[in-house]
């Protein structure tokens, strides 16, 4: 079995390796950092929650580390690109502590958070750049930030990242960068039509692959209960009553219907927050640090969360509405059976959903279990307060999928094909850590 001792890494990584109790790599791990120590483009694809961050933060810092230079004044040596706010300040964090023994920069650029502020820590230049591409192409704009000295260059969470709203950005960011350089794709679904797309942004990748495509964490015991919308509320009520919940995380498709839900759970007594696009990033921290304390044991999210939200301890993930994007339901449920744990997954499905239901079933090539209505569920329903009725919502927003706007996350403009029969962390700061070798 290998060993991180064994991969090459030098050693003030492995020191910090040692610091967090990491011994064995995982699968994506062994198989990546070896190719991309060799300075090679990657596309890797691997289950979420394995270990993706690590398996291109371990040989980038190493590269940066053995070819130290002085940062670029408003340049970077090392970009990477991630949807989303939270994902981009884990992804900065785990850099963080990686490379707690190495003399090397890194900084997170978003939106949410005033923009002068930014501009002014980009003025020494960092080594390591972690942004969502709404706040990196205004910086760019406002010639605070040059992409020309990148060697390394990641796009996390492709298949999200290189959707068509992304296109056109990212063929922008393309065009700043320099030619040559080495460029890291990661993520846990790779449909074909998205690989393809890829292909023009790495030259000649090794492909590295841990699990079939699209497939969901083995650990996860999923579960589907068909019932009508209208009882959707007091069934998730009542399950999260009676289950042995640790943490739950509670996805819904729209921003309205994740407000609505958590006004009806805190109504029938039980404490919920809720994170979505319309959020401020004061309030998305807050929500998940006190998710994240076990100070609130339900959050109830749209996808936002459903890719780079590493919480610790989340037993029960809850699809309250199913997505209309099989793949979304891959990342959904990959917030829960993390680091060697087991987890449950269980799906509301009503009438028209169910080609949702089928379609993520055929992605996934897993049956989910049946699973019927409690006992007795019409009268405990019944004592339940009154649901608050759905608010209107603006033209077209109810199937549209969160990407969180313009100020921080990426937001795909997304033409999602319908299945027949279906109905219409630190903000922005620069951490520079020392030590020696």
């Amino acid at each position: 079995m290998t060993k991180f001792s064994e991969l090459g890494l030098i050693e003030p990584l492995q020191r910090a390796l040692a610091a967090k109790g990491y011994d064995i790599p995982t699968p994506i791990q062994a198989q990546a950092i070896p190719v991309l120590l060799e300075g090679r483009d990657l596309c890797g694809i691997a289950q979420t929650g394995t270990g993706k961050t690590a398996a291109f933060a371990l040989p980038s810092l190493h590269y940066l580390s053995e070819n130290l230079k002085h940062t670029p004044p408003q340049g970077c040596r090392m970009l990477i690109l991630a949807p989303t706010r939270e994902l981009a300040s884990q992804i900065a964090e785990s850099f963080v502590q990686y490379g707690k023994f190495l003399r090397l920069s890194v900084a997170t650029v978003f939106g949410g958070v005033p923009i002068n502020k930014q501009i002014r820590q980009l003025q020494r230049g960092v080594d390591v750049l972690v942004a969502t591409p709404g706040r990196l192409l205004d910086l760019i704009d406002q010639r605070a930030l040059s992409l020309r000295f990148v060697e390394i260059f990641v796009l996390d969470e492709a298949d999200q990242m290189l959707d068509l709203g992304f296109i056109h950005a990212l063929k922008r960011v393309d065009q700043l960068l320099p030619k040559k350089r080495q460029s890291l794709f990661f993520s846990a679904t790779m449909p074909k039509a998205i690989a393809e797309l890829g292909n023009r942004f790495l030259t000649n990748p090794a492909r590295v692959s841990v699990a079939p495509a699209a497939t969901t964490a083995e650990r996860v015991e999923q579960f589907a209960t068909f019932c009508n919308p209208a009882e959707k509320q007091a069934l998730l009520t009542l399950r999260l009553r009676s289950e042995p919940i640790d943490r739950a995380l509670v996805f819904t498709r729209t921003k309205h219907g994740a407000d609505r839900v958590v006004k009806n759970l805190r109504a029938a007594g039980v404490a919920a927050e809720a994170i979505h696009g319309n959020k401020s990033q004061p309030q998305r921290e807050r929500a998940l640090g006190q998710f994240r304390t076990g100070e609130i044991k339900i959050l109830v999210a749209t996808d936002i969360a459903a890719r780079g939200i590493d919480v610790g301890g989340v037993s029960h993930v809850f699809n309250f509405e199913l997505p209309n994007v099989a793949e979304q339901y891959v990342h959904r449920i990959g917030r829960t059976a993390r680091a060697g744990a087991a987890g449950i997954a269980i799906a509301f499905v009503a009438d028209d959903e169910r080609p949702y239901l089928k379609a993520i079933e055929k992605l996934t090539r897993i049956q989910l279990d049946i699973q019927p209505l409690p006992e007795n569920f019409r009268s405990e329903m019944a004592k339940l307060p009154k649901p608050v009725p759905s608010a209107p919502q603006p033209q077209g927003d109810r199937r549209r999928h969160d990407g969180g706007g313009r100020n921080g996350d990426a937001q795909p403009k997304r033409h999602f094909s319908r299945p027949k029969g279906a109905p219409g962390a630190h903000k922005g700061a620069v951490r520079r850590f020392g030590g020696g070798r």
